[in-house]
């Protein structure tokens, strides 16, 4: 299993590095579903250019991988959100005040910087009230200044740069999750002539072809079921999501000099396993030959002149 983590020859001239430090870092810090699954965090992707620490998502466990990559949490700054499914923001209450704390991981004396589409304020607002108590107990017993648990939010509404600082320049678009599930988005992140496009949760969209074509590293969710699963909840979530075939087609059409899976959601039931990733693999390689790697948490990619280098822990 461990060989389909990285797909297509590493010895193609698209993942070989230069020496030095990469012009843009992406680590995959959760590559999972709603599953609890402690192999695979919930959705989180750091993107690192310039100095800055940008993070996409903050699903379950992220605040467990940036440790484990020894990031302090206040320098991970800001913080970008695609839409507002549990699993993409259950581990935002573990980083805003875990990030607040006194250890040498933590420490955030300013406000949190948080950029998300309509509907974040109401999000932030409600945290704020939430964790209340605790904020009011450590300010008194502990003395954390209450400038570092306050949010800074952003919100947007339609496609557009939503942040540009030192070089960097992330641009929001809009993707398809579903008629109910709205707002839902992509992002785009440009740093020195090199790009990153990350998906959010969506169906196959013509955006993400749009924005996606000819980057550099283009991360894309997908889910699979086998056919034979016919449970009407499993054919539900299938239909808001890309399967390997539909993201192949993109990657196909968009042409990123490499491709990436993340949220990585395999659907059985009791009669029917969950597809292998063997088999998305080759569901994927139906409409697509191009560079592939199958996302696990904690790999990373180093963007460079030369290519795309591709390292996990």
């Amino acid at each position: 299993m461990r060989r389909l983590l990285l797909v297509v020859a590493l010895s193609l001239a698209c993942v070989a590095a230069r020496a030095g430090e990469p012009e843009i870092r992406v680590t995959l810090l959760g590559t999972g579903s709603p599953i609890p699954e402690p192999q695979r965090a919930g959705p989180a992707t750091l993107v690192q250019a310039a100095d800055q620490n940008l993070l996409f998502d903050a699903g379950r466990g992220v605040t467990t991988r940036l440790y484990q990559l020894k990031l302090s949490f206040r320098k991970v700054t800001p913080v970008f959100i695609t839409h507002y499914h549990s699993d993409h923001i259950n581990g935002l209450p573990d980083l805003w005040l875990s990030g607040w704390l006194g250890g040498l991981w933590a420490r955030r004396t300013s406000p949190m910087q948080i950029i998300g589409p309509t509907g974040l304020r109401e999000l932030t607002d409600n945290l704020s009230k939430a964790y209340a108590a605790d904020i009011r107990i450590r300010i008194a017993d502990e003395h954390y200044p209450p400038s570092g648990v306050a949010f800074k939010t952003e919100e947007f509404d339609k496609d557009g740069v939503v942040y540009e600082n030192n070089g960097v320049k992330v641009t929001a678009f809009e993707v398809n999750h579903g008629e109910a599930i709205k707002p839902a988005y992509g992002y785009r992140i440009d740093y020195h002539g090199h790009s990153v496009v990350i998906s959010g949760d969506t169906r196959m969209n013509e955006n993400v072809v749009r924005y996606g074509t000819g980057v550099d590293l283009l991360v894309h969710e997908v889910c699979a079921a086998r056919p034979e699963l016919t449970d009407a909840q499993a054919k539900a979530v299938m239909a808001h999501h890309t399967s390997p075939r539909e993201a192949g087609m993109v990657f196909d059409r968009a042409k990123p000099k490499l491709a990436a899976f993340t949220h990585i959601v395999l659907i059985g039931g009791p009669n029917v396993p969950a597809p292998t990733l063997d088999e998305v693999v080759s569901q994927t390689r139906q409409t697509y030959s191009g560079p592939l790697a199958v996302g696990e948490d904690l790999m990373s990619f180093d963007i460079t002149d030369a290519g795309v280098a591709v390292s996990r822990k």
